[in-house]
């Protein structure tokens, strides 16, 4: 019975096809995964650090912002509380 199994040099295409699949996995190159992570990873980082580039440049060239005008009834109001009469008064 053994001489009906024995299969000697030829091996059936279901087993071949898996092959060394430990041994292949290095020299296929970087997982598609692995590459798409390190390029939105690397257009965040680039975007954050632009950003923050332009926010620094705004901060030293930028003028600082004019305050509202203060109504005259608001003035008037603020003199009326410090005790200070509004002229023409």
């Amino acid at each position: 019975m053994e001489e009906d199994f024995e299969l000697g040099e030829k091996v059936p295409p279901a087993v071949n096809r898996m092959g060394n699949v430990i041994g292949d996995a290095d020299g296929r190159g970087f997982n598609p995964g692995l590459i798409v992570r390190l390029v939105v990873g690397g257009l965040l980082l680039a975007f954050l650090v632009v950003n923050y580039a332009f926010y620094m440049y705004a901060q030293k060239t930028l003028p600082p912002k004019k305050k509202k005008p203060v109504s005259k009834k608001k003035m008037k109001r603020e003199r009326l509380k410090q005790g200070i009469s509004a002229p023409g008064e």
